[in-house]
């Protein structure tokens, strides 16, 4: 196989085929619980762990459940209200709507789903850092959850569940589309992002790799028949970081090799060293997980000297990675057209192969005159660095010329048509934005700022909403127009709202509900909703994992350095629902006048 331009040897797929010979018929289903609720009518809530519990390492899963981590119970929906007898599942904000407390939803104009940073992982990949994450103590940064989460042994279970509880809403409220915000693979392999495609068409899903340990005996490793999204549903897709570059951040010749070879990946485990440095320095074999125990052991791991001969496991070219040396996304892209679910391509053209060039944008009803711009926002030119170099940070935020132009020419068309815009992106704005204008990546690639940034969209008084993943929260962050600028008011003003990750605690989706209201402004009503997991499935048993690695590694909201968090601060659920009203021009409060279906 040639890792850099993407081709594979066809005995790689006989190969694969034999290994998955010994599991015909042995596939199983994973339905859902009987009833669905969203976190407005029902919340998961940690049970906190009992004062003076002994403090044990993230790989101590077995162990879990007796000291009580991810221990959870079923609470009460969201309320927001002080009266308790009245409650109020949902926080009203009108600070973008001055004199508009009272609002009155008249008619639906569109109701969509968002998916992000579900992280299938690969758990067997000898590429993979587990032992960089399993091995922290307790208190570690929660960062580390990248390399290694108990979580991960069931990211396809967990999905599936999503997609079955997505299903269950559409049949009270119909949902007019759905769209991934990205990072669907957590180190941009092939077969990671099969499954998630998979997932979403309803096929068998082989949540394995390699020699397909434990796949006839252990819940989280057997082949499983996904129900996939309702046909009726379109759906759409962002790319993630993740879905371009190895854990999201690098890629080189000696990860492109890992992740289709048998000898467990080796690197530095000093912190004195840059992540780059340290990938490409030797000291400690990073170990997988062995898909025959029940708790996904950690095996193959440790310093070298503790290797007689270098730890292998069995290759498997499925694993090969999605990047090439000339680009992250075109491989990705193709993917997308094979599928059984709607629209092929899921949003990507022939156009966007053609020009390597990962955004779109899209209409998704004919009878509503609104747009939605899918926007790449993430870090480009991969391999730009000299080898030994640090990298320049491909979790931030990014656009080259090209992708400002195209947004800019999205944005003017959207306004000079009379449509409501939306962006979906997988970074967020600010604190993501956070270069200046004077940096530049090589010599030709100048980024926009946050304040660059923001001053463009707040010239589009159409624009809505700005929504997206990356982060792993749920934070509502009100985008104001800048009083100074004497063409600007309210309605120059948008929302921007945060899905967080489907892997990681609280391992949510959202929903969001657009209403025109009575007094010509909008209302974007935004649910947290927690899959509807069965007792004993490895999805529930996920759910417990992913809190007790959230207890273990002392997770914090990311969003409190940076002050995103809008009051309540920090709920026990990590949920937030909100009714965000938004001011419309009069020109669009007539265009959208009859408009909708109207609410009785």
């Amino acid at each position: 196989m040639n890792p850099r331009n993407g081709t594979f040897k066809p005995i790689g797929v006989i190969l694969a085929l034999v290994l998955l010979l010994p599991l015909a018929g042995c596939v199983v289903e994973w339905p859902i619980a009987k009833e669905v609720y969203t976190t407005a009518e029902q919340q998961v809530v940690p049970v906190p762990v009992p004062a003076g519990t002994e403090e044990i390492g993230p790989a101590e899963v077995s162990r879990y459940a007796e000291l009580g981590y991810g221990a959870w119970e079923v609470a009460p929906g969201t309320n927001y209200s002080l009266d308790a007898g009245n409650p109020r599942p949902y926080d009203k904000r009108v600070e973008l709507a001055p004199g508009h407390t009272d609002v009155t939803s008249a008619a639906r104009l569109l109701s969509f789903f968002t998916v992000s940073d579900v992280h299938l992982s690969d758990k067997e990949s000898p590429a993979m850092l587990t032992y960089a994450g399993s091995s922290a103590g307790y208190g570690a940064n929660i960062a580390l959850e990248t390399y290694y989460t108990p979580a991960a042994l069931a990211t396809t279970q967990v999905l599936d569940a999503a997609i079955q509880t997505v299903n269950a809403l559409h049949k009270k409220t119909p949902f007019d589309f759905g769209i991934s915000l990205g990072d669907e693979a957590n180190a941009t392999q092939h077969n990671e992002l099969r499954w998630f495609i998979d997932v979403l068409d309803g096929k068998v899903i082989t949540p394995s790799s390699g020699a397909h340990l434990g796949a006839a005996t252990i819940d989280y490793q057997k082949p499983f028949k996904a129900a996939g999204l309702d046909k009726a549903i379109p759906w759409y897709q962002a790319i993630g970081n993740h879905d371009q570059f190895w854990l999201g951040g690098y890629e080189n010749d000696k990860s492109l090799q890992a992740h289709i070879g048998n000898t467990v990946f080796n690197m530095s485990m000093d912190d004195t060293l840059s992540m780059l440095e340290r990938v490409n320095t030797t000291g400690y074999y990073m170990g997988v997980v062995d898909g025959t125990t029940p708790y996904g052991d950690i095996i193959k791991a440790g310093p070298e000297e503790d290797f007689a001969v270098p730890p292998t496991v069995a290759a498997d070219e499925n694993r090969r990675s999605l990047a090439t040396a000339t680009s992250p996304t075109l491989n990705g892209m193709r993917e997308f057209f094979n599928t059984t679910s709607k629209p092929v391509g899921h949003g990507f053209t022939q156009a966007n192969l053609d020009a390597d060039f990962a955004c779109y944008s899209f209409e998704p009803k004919s009878d509503l005159p609104l747009k939605v711009i899918v926007l790449d926002d993430t870090w480009k030119k991969a391999n730009s660095q000299q080898e030994g170099d640090s990298p320049p940070d491909y979790a931030a935020g990014y656009l080259d010329p090209t992708r400002k132009a195209w947004l800019k020419s999205e944005l003017d068309e959207g306004q000079n048509s009379s449509k409501l815009m939306i962006i979906a992106a997988h970074i967020p704005l600010l604190p993501q934005w956070s270069i200046t204008d004077s940096e530049t990546i090589d010599k030709d690639y100048q980024v926009l700022n946050d304040s660059e940034l923001l001053s463009e969209l707040h010239s589009y008084p159409n624009l809505i909403l700005w929504i997206a993943g990356h982060r792993h929260v749920n934070v509502v962050t009100p985008q104001p127009y800048d009083p100074t600028v004497a063409t600007q008011g309210p309605e120059n003003s948008f929302w921007e709202v945060e899905t967080c990750s489907l892997r990681d605690f609280p391992q949510q989706f959202r929903t969001f509900d657009i209403r025109r209201n009575t007094d010509n402004t909008i209302s974007i009503f935004v649910t947290n909703v927690t899959p509807a997991v069965r007792e004993g499935s490895p999805a529930a048993k996920s759910r417990a994992y992913a809190i007790g690695a959230f207890e273990i590694f002392a997770t914090y909201p990311f969003s409190v350095p940076y002050g995103h968090f809008s009051d309540p601060i920090d709920p026990p659920s990590q949920s937030y629902n909100a009714e965000l009203v938004k001011v419309l021009t009069p020109e669009m409060q007539v265009v959208i006048a009859n408009c909708g279906t109207p609410l009785e």
